[in-house]
């Protein structure tokens, strides 16, 4: 598990717990952050991945490629993900073992969790918003911020060190640190501990139910973005709000704190 050294006490925390948004009191002391589809656009950055791996996998065989794509609901024409695919929120050992059984013996599990971490981790990442002052402008708030994923550490760490962001998070979080997967809330109550701070003073902020369930649970807030594939009415009933991206969540939060 990521964590830098500063991370275990927040620093947007004063002596008696407080922090500051706009000049106001707020309610949260720290943000987690789903990866793909929240801080980065699901479709635009891994649907060709995807593609790619399932004909790599089928070694040219069409029919087989089909069947591949058809078990993680992904459409090879379009390069995209249907809204059922296990892709969206599940883990590379969930990926490995619903392809396995269809590949041409050989290969373990183990080998192709490694081979679809190692492919991933050269993906060329889109991000949702502008991350590099999106990311400053919370941190100028005194906010923690942390990163959960579904997707193995190493991956995650890779994706946010090469794009230039992983010094904006106190904590990386991934399926394999130790902690469980959402839906579980393990590895967001995790998170918050290693942070500093209180589930109840925490956002979780996701493109999934996974996301939001595993917040629910942990007892934070939770928001739901819509640069994943999940529509507003799958989101909507697990979620305090529904932002399109991340980029509206400073608005929110400026409103959420006008109201205390």
């Amino acid at each position: 598990m990521y964590l830098r050294g500063a991370a275990r006490r927040n620093p947007g925390l004063s002596s008696t717990g407080s922090s500051a948004l706009s000049g106001r009191m707020t309610r949260y002391d720290a943000i987690l952050f789903d990866k793909d589809g929240t801080l980065f656009d699901f479709q635009a950055s891994f649907g060709g991945w995807a593609s790619d791996l399932v004909a790599a996998l089928a070694g040219g065989e069409s029919g087989l490629a089909e069947v591949l794509a058809a078990e993680i609901d992904l459409d090879l024409v379009a390069r995209r993900f249907g809204p059922s695919s296990m892709v969206i929120a599940g883990t590379a050992e969930d990926i490995a073992g619903a392809l396995l059984p269809h590949l041409p013996g050989g290969a373990s599990l183990s080998e192709l969790i490694e081979r679809i971490d190692r492919s991933a981790m050269a993906v060329p990442l889109e991000e949702s918003v502008p991350l590099a002052p999106f990311l400053a402008g919370l941190g100028a708030r005194g906010l923690a911020l942390g990163v959960v994923t579904n997707d193995s550490e190493a991956p995650a760490r890779r994706h946010l060190e090469r794009t230039g962001h992983l010094e904006r998070f106190g904590i990386v979080v991934g399926y394999d640190s130790g902690h469980g997967a959402k839906p579980a809330p393990g590895p967001l109550l995790a998170a918050a501990a290693m942070l500093g701070v209180a589930p109840d003073r925490t956002v979780m902020v996701g493109d999934s139910r996974h996301d939001l369930v595993a917040g629910r649970a942990a007892g934070m807030t939770t928001i739901g973005v819509l640069t994943g594939p999940a529509t507003e009415a799958d989101l909507a009933p697990l979620a305090d709000a529904v932002l399109p991206d991340i980029g509206h969540l400073p608005d929110w939060l400026d409103r959420r704190a006008a109201a205390d």
